[in-house]
């Protein structure tokens, strides 16, 4: 082959790899030594809204000034000297370029999730002179895995947390009190006679009642507050930073907001009470367990006195009990 025939051949392969270039769907960045950009495929163009021509040539950190750390320059080094690979994992850096991502209905990430890496290019000598980088959109990915996470965090009914999640985030606050001190609170409530309102209307209906009042009592909480289900019809909700007499007042709007709600089920209007336990920590109370209940142990001396009321620990019957 002549030296025109080598020319048009390389030609030919550099406008093939252009286009793979172009076409793959990753990132693809490519740097020289002094850190400006030289490679800036279409990717990269569409989610950063940089042309390619306006950023050829130009240092990196011009663009993506949040680069100009330790790590990513480090990383790089690393690369040029020692021809070493080196990963940013999504899960640990969530991004690497700050793109904004393609909208979820029922998630969003406020940026696109990233699995990046970086590595050598070398020239006919062996000698580095560029790297890349590749730019993974994993997004989808982590709403999927957040999802997972969800559903074994909630109630497949109501959609609020289940009792595996309470008894976790309950042990958290119980050990973190016992070591620094502070208070907090948990109510127990459960629906009066609820197996009542299967037997007259069906479990259909008590699927719907116990919907309806999660949802109530739920906009009754503050945003660091957390409520579970904790089985069948009965709910636990948990106060931190609250005392016995705060809590206790939160109970009482739970109490009349339920009292007061009117259930429309089917043309049926159905009415219904909640009893209610309270119980505070104590530091000297041994476990989460001895927490749970005393609160359960007010919640049926509730039932006891005639439902629709609230009960609460009283602190003699933990020193006593």
């Amino acid at each position: 082959m002549d030296e025109g025939g080598v020319a048009g051949f390389y030609r030919t392969i550099r406008m093939i790899f252009q286009q793979i270039f172009d076409a793959i769907n990753l990132g693809i960045v490519i740097l020289d030594r002094d850190l400006k950009v030289q490679g800036w495929n279409r990717w990269m163009e569409v989610h950063s809204g940089i042309p390619v021509n306006d950023i050829i040539n130009t240092d990196i950190f011009n663009s993506f000034p949040h680069l100009n750390n330790s790590k990513f320059i480090r990383s790089c080094k690393s690369v040029f000297t020692f021809g070493n690979f080196c990963f940013f994992s999504q899960k640990l850096h969530h991004y690497l370029f700050p793109f904004k991502t393609t909208s979820y209905s029922d998630f969003r990430f406020d940026y696109m999730q990233q699995s990046c890496a970086m590595g050598p290019l070398r020239n006919d000598n062996n000698e580095i002179t560029n790297l890349f980088i590749y730019v993974q959109d994993m997004t989808e990915v982590a709403v999927y895995e957040h999802k997972l996470v969800e559903m074994n965090m909630r109630d497949g009914l109501t959609g609020i947390y289940n009792r595996r999640f309470l008894e976790t985030k309950l042990k958290e606050e119980f050990n973190r009190h016992k070591r620094y001190g502070g208070v907090f609170s948990i109510i127990m409530f459960d629906i009066d006679f609820f197996k009542k309102v299967n037997d007259t209307y069906g479990h259909q209906c008590g699927d719907f009642i116990l919907k309806s009042i999660s949802s109530r009592v739920a906009t009754l909480i503050r945003n660091v507050d957390f409520m579970a289900r904790y089985g069948g019809e009965e709910f636990c909700c948990l106060l931190p930073e609250t005392g016995i007499q705060a809590a206790t007042a939160v109970a009482e709007r739970f109490r009349s907001a339920i009292e007061h709600q009117e259930n429309n089920f089917d043309g049926n209007l159905i009415k219904v009470t909640i009893s209610l336990g309270v119980a505070e920590f104590k530091v000297e109370m041994e476990s989460p367990h001895s927490l749970i209940k005393k609160t359960d142990e007010a919640l049926y001396r509730a039932k006891r006195e005639g439902r629709n009321r609230i009960s609460v620990m009283e602190w003699e019957e933990t020193v006593h009990p």
